[in-house]
C-alpha cells in the first residue's frame, strides 16, 4: 500500500481497515496511534482533517473529547511550523482509544460527503499548498486550537474553528491551493463566527 494517502475516500478506506484488523483480533477499541499508522506519517493533510472531521461528528459532542483533538491537532501545527518532516504524537494522545463502532458510524455518513470532494477537490495554485503559505496555514490553525477548549462550553461552538482546520487538512491532502485559499477565509469567517458567540 502506498504510504500517501491520495484522498478523503482513501483516507476513509484505511480506517475501516485499521478498525477491521482490531475486531479480528477481539478488540472492539482501536488506539490513535493504530488510526494514524493507518494513513502513513508523509503528509500533514490526514493529520488535520481525520481529528478535525471527529470532532465535527456526534463524537464531538462528548466533553473533553474536543479539547484532546485540539490538543493533538496543535501539536500537529506546531510540527509544521518548524518543518518536520515525521509527525510525532504525545504518547498519552497516542494511547488513548476510540470505540470501533463510533468510526463505523461516522464512516457511514461522511463517505458520501468524501466521494463529492474527491471528485471536485485536485492539485491547482500549488504555490499556496507550499512555504510559506504552509507555515501561514499552520499559523492559523494553533490560533484556532486555542479557542476550542473555551468553546466547549458552547455546544458544538468548537465545530466552527475545527471546520476551518478541516479545509486545510483537504487542501492540504489535495494539494489544492484554491482550497487553501479558501481555508484562510474560513479563519476570518470562524474569528467573527467565534466573537458572535461570545
Amino acid at each position: 500500500m502506498n504510504d500517501q494517502a491520495t484522498g478523503v475516500t482513501d483516507i476513509l478506506d484505511r480506517l475501516d481497515r485499521a478498525v477491521a484488523n482490531r475486531q479480528d483480533a477481539g478488540e472492539g477499541k482501536v488506539s490513535v496511534r493504530t488510526l494514524l499508522d493507518s494513513f502513513g506519517e508523509r503528509s500533514y493533510g490526514p493529520f488535520l482533517l481525520i481529528p478535525a472531521l471527529l470532532e465535527l461528528s456526534p463524537i464531538g459532542g462528548i466533553p473533553g473529547v474536543p479539547t484532546v483533538i485540539a490538543f493533538m491537532v496543535l501539536t500537529t501545527a506546531a510540527q509544521m511550523l518548524v518543518g518536520r518532516k515525521h509527525i510525532w504524537v504525545p504518547g498519552f494522545i497516542e494511547k488513548r482509544c476510540v470505540d470501533g463502532s463510533k468510526i463505523e458510524a461516522v464512516d457511514s455518513k461522511v463517505r458520501p460527503v468524501a466521494r463529492w470532494l474527491d471528485r471536485h477537490t485536485r492539485e491547482r495554485l500549488r504555490l499556496l499548498t507550499r512555504t510559506p503559505a504552509v507555515k501561514v496555514a499552520a499559523v492559523c490553525i494553533m490560533l484556532l486550537c486555542l479557542t476550542v477548549p473555551p468553546l466547549e462550553l458552547i455546544p458544538f461552538g468548537s465545530s466552527i474553528p475545527m471546520a476551518a482546520i478541516a479545509m486545510f487538512g483537504l487542501a492540504l491532502l489535495v494539494r489544492d491551493g484554491l482550497l487553501m485559499l479558501f481555508g484562510f477565509i474560513a479563519v476570518v469567517a470562524a474569528a467573527v463566527g467565534i466573537v458572535l458567540l461570545v
